[in-house]
């Protein structure tokens, strides 16, 4: 095929794509409704995480289903009608909880955030973000002595992995992050670990190192995907705006199973949807670094803008209206561990995490599609694994070797 190359999404998994088939001397379009890192990139963590080779779906969450199913934590809030119609992708979503697919998953994960870790960090030094960049780790808080048994799996299988970990008396904790409030008698810090302060503003430092290296940006609201002869056309909402080469890259996060229905893809993908706000700190009070508090329900980073306050999950259609009462929940939480000021924007952020029932991505050519590739699906953890996502793609557009990356095989859903 030719060397002519769309990466349709300019989110991080999109940019980082781009510019490593720009590396790999392609002619890359970068294409995105939305300047680069304006949608879901723009509301993460910020966190850079060994530990994230965990999906939702581990063994462990079969005792917890009785629980999460009341619909009323503020870990996991659903709407009925929704999961209703995507019972499929729930079935298959908690069959590969099994211990089986729960251990190929955080093999693969594991690698991919391997690989991505290096990456990032030589990203950060060439688009000049690298003052963005924290290497402190994130740490754990727990509750209660249940709530760290509960969390036994989850050591164990950082341990298994070699993820740097230390567990924290409430002192320890109390002498790394001071303003924590002293309800907290067990903490975990998840060592070798990165974060940054705006996820955002990565992104859009490496989509202009990509500018710098020769590669195009176009903005166009895509409505359809279709197949011209050799070559792949991306129709824009408008009948008169489209663009066309020789491969086309699907890097659209959550609006990646709307689009591809265009051309006879139904991918069996669900929506973790999140929210986030950002809060002053009384008297200045903050966290030095992001913590996930287990009880809590939600994971409080400090951001050039602030605290921001991530909230856990909630599955509901893509485009649904926002429903913040999670955001409330959490907040409420939030306040007994740490002395959160006012509330800095004006509304709740909503994001979309794009969910496959295994909880890996895609990434590799579509079948049945020749020049249609797909780089999608990462769920959580789209900011921990977009370099290693980019490396992966690469190779297989340039030299095949998708023997080696089964795990992340489009074929395995299409």
């Amino acid at each position: 095929m030719g060397n002519h190359v769309i990466v349709l999404g300019a989110g991080i998994v999109g940019v980082c794509c781009a510019l490593e088939l720009r590396r790999r001397g392609m002619t890359v379009t970068l294409v995105d409704r939305q300047e680069p890192g304006m949608e879901t990139s723009m509301g993460n963590a910020g966190v850079l995480a060994r530990s994230s080779l965990m999906p939702f779906n581990h063994p462990g969450l079969w005792g917890q289903l009785p629980r999460l199913l009341k619909n009323d934590t503020v870990q996991f809030r659903y709407r009925w009608q929704y999961l209703a119609a995507n019972l499929g992708w729930a079935t298959r979503f908690l069959a590969s909880a099994r211990a089986s697919v729960f251990q190929e998953t955080a093999r693969a994960l594991d690698g991919l955030i391997r690989l991505s870790a290096p990456e990032h960090i030589k990203l950060l030094d060439e688009s000049g973000a690298r003052h963005r960049l924290r290497d402190t780790g994130w740490i754990f808080l727990y509750r209660s002595e249940a709530a760290w048994q509960a969390g036994a799996l989850a050591r164990r299988t950082f341990a298994q992995y070699e993820v740097p970990t230390r567990e924290l008396a409430p002192a320890e904790l109390a002498g790394l992050e001071p303003a924590l409030s002293p309800i907290f008698p067990r903490a975990l810090w998840i060592q070798g670990s990165y974060s940054v302060d705006d996820p955002h503003e990565v992104v859009a430092a490496y989509a202009d190192l990509f500018r710098r290296e020769g590669g195009a940006f176009q903005r166009l609201t895509a409505s359809a995907i279709r197949r011209d002869g050799s070559r792949w056309t991306v129709q824009g909402t408008n009948a008169s705006e489209s663009v066309s080469a020789d491969r086309l890259v699907v890097a659209l996060g959550p609006w990646s199973k709307a689009l591809l229905k265009t051309t006879g893809i139904d991918l069996p993908m669900a929506f973790e949807r999140g929210y986030h706000m950002h809060y002053s700190g009384r008297e200045g009070a903050r966290v030095t670094r992001p913590v996930y508090d287990t009880g809590g329900g939600y994971v409080l980073s400090p951001m050039a803008r602030g605290l921001r306050l991530s909230t856990g999950v909630e599955l509901d259609a893509c485009d649904a209206p926002a429903r913040p009462v999670q955001l409330d929940l959490a907040e409420q939480r939030a306040r007994e561990a740490l002395p959160l000021g006012e509330r800095l924007d004006a509304a709740a952020w909503l994001g979309r995490r794009p969910t496959l029932p295994d909880s890996r991505p895609m990434i590799g050519e579509a079948p049945r599609h020749p020049g249609l590739w797909l780089a999608l699906g990462h769920q959580h953890i789209g900011f921990s694994t977009a370099p290693g996502t980019a490396k992966i793609l690469a190779e297989l557009m340039r030299s095949g070797g998708a023997d080696r990356h089964r795990a992340f095989r489009p074929g395995r859903f299409i």
